[in-house]
């Protein structure tokens, strides 16, 4: 029988399982990329042609199923790599907040946003936030309760006046869920709560569900 591998042989062992996982991803990408390029092809020739109207949604629904799996492993190779941020000091975090709001709802997207209009200054990565907020934001729509049009999500941000400052940013009205959303990697939102969560964690903050809710908190400036 093979003995155990110590702590840091079984550290080592899993570290390069990761990159070589990485890798695979990367190359599964750019063969879905092959595919789609074809695809295309093939549809520009059958909108050319005579063809009935089903097999031009067959192709245009095939495109999209490349486009969405393409998008899921690119999400998995980025997760799968070290966060790189391009902090900005003095950043206000509730104006990026406003911001993603604002493109959800002018994008039709139900949800209603309470933010405090102290500034929460930190030291943030503007850019990774906000993507970071976006796909918590539409993890929270595809979770909310009944999964209805009805159904509103509601972003709200406080600042915790304590030493050290914090913010702490809720997504309230989701459904009571038996599995943690941010480590299940079931589908593309849930691929994306979990590069969002690790965003936060890279920003020395935290991400968590919650009862219905995912509760963001990050530190600020004093």
């Amino acid at each position: 029988m093979k003995p155990l591998m110590s702590r840091t042989e079984d550290t080592s062992t899993l570290q390069d399982l990761g990159r070589a996982s990485i890798q695979i991803v990367h190359d599964l990408k750019n063969q879905l990329n092959g595919l789609k390029l074809y695809a295309t092809f093939l549809r520009k020739r059958i909108e050319k042609g005579d063809r009935p109207e089903d097999e031009l949604e067959t192709i245009g629904k095939l495109i999209s199923g490349l486009d969405r799996a393409a998008s899921d492993l690119s999400t998995i190779v980025e997760y799968g790599r070290e966060i790189d941020l391009k902090k900005q000091s003095g950043f206000d975090l509730q104006k990026l907040l406003r911001t993603v709001c604002a493109e959800l709802t002018n994008g039709g997207s139900p949800v209603t946003c309470v933010i405090e209009t102290d500034p929460m200054p930190g030291e943030f990565d503007p850019v990774k936030l906000a993507d970071a907020f976006r796909w918590l934001s539409i993890g929270a729509l595809k979770h909310r309760q009944n999964g209805e049009l009805a159904e509103q999500v509601t972003v709200s941000a406080e600042l915790k006046d304590q030493e050290p400052k914090q913010a702490v940013i809720t997504w309230s009205g989701l459904a009571a869920l038996e599995h943690d959303p941010f480590l299940s990697f079931a589908g593309s939102e849930e691929i994306r709560l979990s590069l969002a969560a690790k965003i936060i964690e890279s920003h020395a903050g935290s991400a968590k569900y919650d009862n219905g809710t995912f509760v963001v908190t990050l530190p600020l400036i004093s």
